[in-house]
């Protein structure tokens, strides 16, 4: 039986009094190029297109479909960190720091945020709930990876339009094998993380 994310979670904070409840999900941490995005998403609870689930569990045909039926019906704030600022922070903290972006890019004042994963960005100044697992618990978490895992998926496509030969494309900056063959064929480009090991490891190889 697939089990889907619900609203629960939202509704028990809302019965607490806050009305507005967003959810935030980051995508990208273990890619070793391209940025780290994030999406935050207010969902208004007659309007929830059905189907959400954990980006990851989706077809990308299907991504694209509830991306679009989301972006409709809710409010949606993207953020992302940077190649640099993802070297010079660390990946948790640009990671952090693109969700919070994200939620800065809101149109609306959240009450509450649920964030996936165990951890609260520090530099959020609202309440917040951290849940483990949460784009398969929380419908907003959910709609916030599915926003996220396309945002970013965009961008990867059109960064290989300019950097052919590394498959970015298809694996989106992932470490697969194509990937790795062609970091050192072809070298480091300037939308590497070079703080990532197999990437360091190559620019320290060619010193």
């Amino acid at each position: 039986m697939i089990v889907f994310p619900d609203y629960t979670l939202e509704e028990t904070l809302q019965a607490d009094g806050a009305a507005c409840v967003i959810g935030v999900d980051e995508v990208g941490r273990g890619p070793l190029a391209g940025p780290v995005m994030a999406a935050a998403v207010w969902l208004d609870p007659a309007h929830i297109p059905e189907g959400l689930n954990d980006s990851k569990k989706l077809t990308a045909r299907r991504r694209d479909v509830l991306c679009a039926q989301i972006l409709e019906v809710a409010q949606v704030g993207i953020g992302e960190a940077s190649v640099e600022e993802i070297d010079s922070l660390n990946i948790l903290r640009a990671s952090h720091l693109a969700m919070e972006r994200a939620i800065a890019a809101l149109t609306v004042r959240p009450d509450h945020v649920l964030v996936d994963g165990n951890l609260i960005p520090r530099g959020l100044k609202l309440p917040a709930t951290a849940v483990v697992g949460g784009d398969a618990r929380s419908v907003s978490i959910a709609a916030a990876s599915i926003v996220a895992k396309t945002a970013r998926d965009r961008v990867m496509w059109d960064l290989a339009q300019h950097f052919p030969g590394y498959g970015w494309e298809t694996n989106m900056g992932y470490p697969s094998k194509k990937h790795r063959e062609a970091l050192k064929k072809l070298g480091v480009t300037p939308h590497h993380r070079r703080s990532f090991k197999p990437v360091h490891n190559i620019l320290y190889q060619a010193e």
